[in-house]
């Protein structure tokens, strides 16, 4: 047994980790090599609140994860520790069976993950079995346990419906969300074997009671580090996804670890479904003491698309200064000016940014936001089906996409419900979503388009207006169109979407009158290295023709 612990801790050439397929874009697997970029994060500030200790010396230490899907946190943990507690603890074996029993703990996602985690862990899927490199275990599951969990279902409703095949008036229960994740009830109701996607973790009142039930004692955990199922699919209703990695987050700090490490979506920096409130919290922790991003999540995880990027951060309870914030994109690792997260309301996360919109924010009077509408601006909904291609009496122009294309229909001015004083002034539609993730220089912004008297859209675009005129309107979308107004929603705009808040940091300009760049560029006093950085991040976008 002692060969075979060896061997496994030390000679582990290929590794079968690297190359594990992912279960889908929203458990995604960790690479070997990101799980030990994050846990020499965890050894670093270790070693500054200690005095210079080494974390993985310390025998007393204890580590969780508590959504493990391939176990390779805890293995490289497991390793680490084995070669570090060498001295103080010289058999192998001795040295393995203290690890495995009194400092790496582990709850699965799924009933295959665990299998896949004991078996990375223990060497076998089984941590009691015949093949474990631990011999000190008396049940199947070891410290890496999983737990079928259901959701609890609340806010429903109990109706009459007849039964398909008797023909029978039963009772049954219908709507309603879960308590804990918000699942919609209709969705997850697929059979008792099904996936229930009621995550262990996060489906309970107390994660601390859990774990003691699970370990069957009550132990304190120093260091909580993973990478929790980012999102539910149709979890928001319909086609929309909802987020599911911040209620991860906030269940890991209930447990008060002294560090929390977690590899999550970017997308809570500046956007989100329902992630308003869990950014207001990352901001303006300033336990927050390391945050590393990358704008492509393919630098991360080979092969994997998530729209806006991933990031991990490192929660320290014992910190209260500045975050110490890394970007990595196109290769480079670029370790910026640490700064406080709360000075804005969203993440800037590209640091030459932030001097040009501290010079705006000074400036500035009023938003752009303030003209632009909210989402589905007309009440018409992108499927809307009541228009046509030719025009009738009391129609209205209809502005929308089908089949990725622009279009133009008519529909009757009954059918608009909302904004009605907007129908017939002079307005510009704005596209709602333009493609994010293409690199720089981009566009950031699709085309916008002057609309006259007698005009709507549909949720495909949002409106900006109402205008005095046509000259008014045409003013607004030339200064829409300039490299300054773009860069600013850039900054803000950290998926395709383009939403109303989106446009928060562009200041109102007189529509009276046109303006390009260099007057911009001028007014804001903006230095060369400043307009450099505008010029490369952002494309031209021809000017409208008067």
């Amino acid at each position: 047994m002692a060969q075979q612990t060896g061997f496994f801790l030390q000679n582990r050439n290929p590794d079968v980790l690297t190359s594990i397929a992912n279960l889908s874009n929203d458990e995604v697997f960790t690479p070997p090599s990101f799980a030990n970029q994050m846990l020499e994060s965890i050894e670093e500030a270790w070693a500054k609140n200690t005095n210079g200790a080494c974390i993985w010396e310390d025998k007393n230490v204890t580590f969780l994860d508590p959504f493990t899907k391939s176990g390779v946190f805890l293995r490289e943990i497991t390793r680490r520790l084995s070669k570090g507690l060498e001295k103080e603890i010289p058999d192998v074996q001795e040295r393995v069976n203290h690890i495995l029993t009194k400092q790496v703990f582990g709850a699965a996602i799924t009933q295959l993950t665990a299998l896949l985690a004991r078996r990375s862990v223990y060497c076998s899927k089984y941590a009691n079995g015949e093949h474990s490199i631990c011999t000190e275990f008396d049940s199947e599951e070891g410290n890496i346990w999983f737990e079928r969990t259901e959701h609890t279902w609340i806010d429903s409703k109990t109706v009459f419906q007849v039964h398909a095949t008797t023909g029978e008036e039963i009772e049954v229960e219908e709507g309603g969300r879960c308590n804990f994740c918000k699942a919609p009830r209709d969705l997850f109701e697929r059979g008792p074997e099904a996936e229930t996607y009621a995550y262990p973790f996060i489906h309970t009142e107390s994660a601390s009671e859990r774990t003691t039930e699970w370990i069957g004692r009550k132990v304190k955990f120093d260091v909580v580090v993973g990478n929790p199922p980012y999102q539910m699919k149709g979890g928001a209703g319909g086609t929309n996804d909802s987020p599911l990695y911040h209620l991860f987050v906030r269940q890991a700090l209930t447990l008060e670890p002294r560090f929390l490490a977690m590899v999550i979506p970017s997308r809570w920096m500046a956007g989100g479904r329902g992630l308003d409130e869990f950014r207001n919290e990352m901001l303006s922790d300033p336990r927050i003491a390391t945050l590393v991003d990358f704008p492509d999540s393919s630098e991360a995880f080979p092969g994997v698309s998530i729209k806006g990027g991933v990031c991990y951060f490192l929660w320290n309870a014992a910190h209260t200064g500045l975050c110490e914030v890394t970007s990595i994109a196109g290769g480079e690792r670029k370790v910026q000016k640490p700064r406080s997260l709360s000075e804005f309301d969203v993440f800037v996360r590209q640091e030459e940014a932030l001097g040009v919109l501290r010079k705006v924010q000074k400036r500035a009077s009023s938003s752009v936001m303030e003209i632009i509408s909210g989402d589905t601006p007309f009440g018409i909904a992108t499927n809307f089906p009541d228009f046509h291609s030719s025009r009738r009496p009391d129609d209205i122009e209809l502005h929308h996409v089908a089949q990725g294309k622009r279009q133009i229909s008519f529909t009757a001015r009954s059918n608009i419900k909302k904004n009605l004083e907007l129908v017939g002034a002079w307005k510009v539609f704005v596209p709602k979503a333009y493609g994010a993730g293409e690199g720089y220089p981009h566009q950031v912004l699709g085309k916008p388009i002057v609309a006259g008297p007698g005009s709507v859209c549909t949720q495909s675009y949002l409106v900006a207006g109402p205008f005095s005129g046509e000259e008014s309107a045409r003013s607004f979308s030339n200064y829409y169109r300039s490299k300054f107004f773009r860069f600013l929603v850039s900054v803000r705009k950290i998926s395709q979407d383009a939403i109303r808040s989106t446009y928060k940091w562009v200041p109102q300009e007189s529509n009276e009158s046109p303006v390009n760049d260099q007057d911009l560029y001028d007014k804001y006093q903006l230095t060369a290295d400043e307009i450099d950085l505008v010029e490369s991040m952002i494309k031209p976008m021809d000017l409208e023709d008067a």
